[in-house]
């Protein structure tokens, strides 16, 4: 694994070992990033279950702000601390170890341009995020939310959640993972 664009272009990071954690696969993430490249620069960021940190890490790289990075795991945040310090990035990155919905809870008052959601399958933990992000009133007007799934169901039952004010604009599909972009309905 490796940051593809950016002042830390080429950088190999460390993962974590085992099946706890699942990495975003490189053609995902080149996907990926490509779809959002002009809303990075100068933004404000929140991967909010960061594993090894490499999705936020691509954000710092390619001129974000300010990137919070979030898992509630010590092994991670170990990988994650030595993965800013091989990118050269401490300077844009804060790095938390605690549970999202802590996480959700200190950003109160904070405004995120972009958030990456990527929690472990088969839980619910999309759909809690996005109640305490709107909860919470934690993305700009013209944010973008990205929530990666195996299950596409898992996201498209949004639909049937009342007042959460967010709609998916967009979504791609590839291999096993699904990407979906949310943003703030329009009025």
């Amino acid at each position: 694994m490796r940051i593809i664009s950016g002042k830390a272009r080429g950088t190999n990071l460390y993962t974590l070992e085992g099946l706890e954690t699942r990495p975003t696969l490189d053609r995902v993430k080149e996907s990926f990033f490509n779809i959002i490249n002009n809303e990075i620069y100068d933004s404000i960021v929140l991967d909010l279950f960061s594993g090894s940190g490499a999705i936020g890490l691509e954000f710092a790289s390619r001129g974000a702000k300010k990137v919070y990075l979030c898992d509630k795991s010590p092994m991670a945040i170990e990988i994650i601390r030595k993965n800013i310090q091989k990118t050269h990035c401490e300077e844009m990155v804060e790095l938390h170890n605690c549970d999202f919905k802590k996480m959700l809870e200190k950003l109160k008052g904070k405004k995120m341009n972009l958030i990456y959601l990527d929690p472990p399958y088969n839980t619910d933990y999309i759909i809690e995020s996005l109640q305490k992000i709107t909860q919470f009133n934690l993305l700009c007007e013209d944010g973008i939310i990205i929530a990666e799934t195996d299950d596409p169901n898992r996201v498209e039952d949004l639909k049937n959640i009342e007042n959460l004010n967010l709609e998916i604009y967009d979504k791609r599909n590839y291999g096993r993972a699904y990407l979906f972009f949310l943003k703030i309905k329009k009025a």
